[in-house]
């Protein structure tokens, strides 16, 4: 039986007499070789495939990477995730009955009884080298083969959760917005399981100080303080909440006017905003929230007050610089524009906004030359930019 690059093939007789010699004695799992469910061969990169070269070229990591294969493809599918189209001939779960995948996790575990922590490190690496694509495809297997654990999906939220800030990085803020809902379904998924882990309530505050919602931020810290059982992470939750209660950054008004400005209603953000600094003019991200309302607007000179009154009060983050630098290209102030963008990409050096920037500012420069060259750095970091894809079929 033929499934794309899986095939199925007859158990050996000899196979019960090799696993058994695979299963430790103090072994959780008792595992019986079941002649009626065929082993799934995974046979990609072989050029020519007859049973006469197989039985000669069969391997243990042959049947497990074919198990795993299944394991993975039909956790996607009860997760409604398109299943991968590499494989040649059918559907590649075609055939498979479902009470073969549990033996199929049961098979993988006796012969690979530190897959967990094996794959869990191989995952993390993948993600570290930016190959998420790679690490999603090995967490599929790992939630395959243990579907109860809450860590897998917590490693899972974490990896999305870089692949998220990658995107933002590139300047895709449509593909960052859907990997940063993958990470909050998984995270929710997690918290719906036992035991309940610490690290998921603080990752989860960390994941909101991203997203600026500190309402939520100081919810699931003051859940983690709950919890924990770190001594450092204790006191960076206490900190974290200290700050946000002293500043009022969980405060209605101040979360509101986030969710206007995303939604295109900055006039009505500009009046919470307002109000929300009459009682706290020292809070930097405030005043950014009051730029940002304004710079839509195009309002420059007086975003651009208010980016500068962020500065000042120690809010000189990358996206800060960014905005002061658009207000102050807007108003014909270049050289001020490059010193923030140039701040700005010392902070985040793969900044494709910040790189596009300085590309923009260059081109109202007339130098082209150097356009040029930031553009194509930025197409080095997204192949798909819009902006720099539009100056080289510009032929600028």
């Amino acid at each position: 039986m033929k499934n794309g690059k899986i095939i199925f093939i007859e158990v050996p007789k000899s196979l019960a007499d090799e696993i058994k010699s695979h299963q430790q004695d103090d072994s959780q799992i008792k595992f019986n070789v079941d002649p009626a469910i065929p082993l799934p061969i995974d046979t990609e990169g072989l050029k020519t495939i007859s049973p006469k070269n197989l039985a000669e070229i069969l391997t243990w990591e042959m049947i497990l990477s074919g198990m795993m294969k299944i394991i993975a493809e039909e956790k996607k599918i009860a997760d409604n995730i398109n299943v991968s189209k590499n494989y040649d001939d059918s559907e590649f779960l075609d055939g498979v009955k479902p009470h073969w995948i549990n033996y199929y996790r049961q098979f993988v575990l006796i012969l690979k009884p530190e897959i967990y922590n094996e794959f869990t490190g191989a995952a993390i690496i993948k993600a570290r080298n930016r190959d998420f694509d790679a690490a999603m495809e090995i967490i599929s297997i790992l939630e395959g083969l243990f579907p109860l654990s809450p860590q897998i999906l917590l490693n899972k939220a974490l990896i999305q959760e870089e692949e998220a800030a990658e995107m933002e990085r590139k300047g895709c803020e449509i593909e960052a917005a859907l990997e940063n809902d993958k990470a909050l379904e998984s995270y929710t998924k997690a918290l719906q399981m036992e035991p309940v882990l610490p690290e998921l309530y603080f990752n989860l505050g960390y994941f909101y100080t991203r997203k600026k919602d500190f309402g939520k931020v100081k919810e699931y810290f003051t859940e983690y303080l709950t919890l924990a059982d770190d001594p450092d992470k204790k006191e960076k939750a206490e900190k974290i909440i200290e700050e946000i209660e002293k500043t009022g950054l969980d405060d209605v008004r101040y979360i509101e006017s986030l969710d206007l400005i995303r939604q295109g209603k900055e006039e009505d953000a500009l009046l919470l905003i307002r109000d929300f600094l009459e009682e706290h003019p020292r809070v930097w991200n405030a005043w950014f929230v009051l730029g940002w309302a304004l710079r839509k607007q195009k309002r420059y000179s007086d975003a651009l007050a208010a980016f500068r009154k962020a500065l000042e009060l120690g809010g000189g983050t990358p996206d800060t610089r960014n905005e002061t630098a658009i207000c102050l290209m807007e108003l014909g102030e270049y050289s001020e524009a490059r010193k923030e963008l140039e701040a700005a990409l010392r902070d985040e050096p793969e900044n494709v906004k910040i790189i596009s920037n300085l590309g923009v500012l260059a081109l109202k420069k007339d130098n082209h030359r150097e356009a040029a060259g930031f553009f194509r750095t930025v197409l080095e970091l997204n192949p798909q930019d819009p902006l720099a894809k539009k100056f080289f079929q510009s032929g600028q």
